[in-house]
């Protein structure tokens, strides 16, 4: 893939490019530690203005919970430094998860809290968390994006990684665009579907769980789970 730098910001280098030139000299004298988030961000993007910009507009410490929407509205920042972000934010989340105990779903309320990158995304995102014998996370994983239907939303392309995972049980999660986060007849129908094929193959379906920025519907407190 070939990164093209936003044209706007080639259009007043200067004072940027010393910033980042800066940047890169301390980086390799002092270390990655001694750097500001604007000079890592800078760094990263290949220009400190669009870093600057991005640093006063999102909290780049949670950069792994910022919708992409967020970060394409910052001026500089286009689709390829999009993608930039997104990869360091997961490398970033990859490293904190191999060195912190795997969190616990204790309810439908801590797969709330997973959820905060897509509750006010305008796509349906359809999301699979693995869980251990003790309802611990194994690994969290956008199984499809775009409206929610059976075609998109397989039992192979949920259950695969479960096995692989030897995942005792999983939850389901999708966002609402709508903001109302009651179930439709298909994402019941989904649901039915996935858990007899979670039955079939010894691993539970513990919980559906819809989003939206406003709050949350659990299929399980619903009793809608048969």
């Amino acid at each position: 893939m070939t990164i093209v730098d936003d044209p706007q910001e080639q259009s007043h280098p200067a004072g940027g490019a010393d910033v980042l030139r800066e940047a890169v000299e301390r980086i390799a004298d002092l270390g990655p530690a001694a750097l500001t988030d604007v000079e890592l961000i800078a760094i990263l993007l290949g220009n400190a203005d669009a870093a600057q910009r991005l640093c006063q507009a999102v909290n780049v410490r949670r950069l792994h919970e910022v919708p992409d929407e967020d970060l394409a509205a910052v001026r500089g920042v286009g689709p390829d430094r999009v993608r930039r972000l997104v990869a360091a934010a997961e490398i970033g989340r990859r490293l904190w998860n191999a060195t912190e105990p795997a969190p616990l779903v204790r309810g439908p309320e801590s797969i709330y809290d997973h959820c905060r990158d897509i509750r006010s995304s305008n796509r349906e995102h359809f999301v699979a968390f693995y869980l251990n014998s003790r309802h611990q996370i194994l690994r969290r994983e956008v199984v499809s994006i775009g409206s929610l239907n059976a075609s998109i939303v397989h039992p192979r392309e949920v259950f695969r990684p479960a096995i692989v995972l030897c995942a005792a049980a999983l939850v389901l999660a999708h966002n609402h665009p709508s903001g109302d986060t009651a179930p439709s007849e298909e994402d019941l129908a989904i649901t039915r579907r996935l858990k007899e094929a979670g039955r079939l193959l010894g691993i539970e379906l513990v919980d559906h769980v819809i989003v939206a920025e406003s709050g949350y519907t659990s299929m399980r407190e619903r009793k809608l789970l048969k």
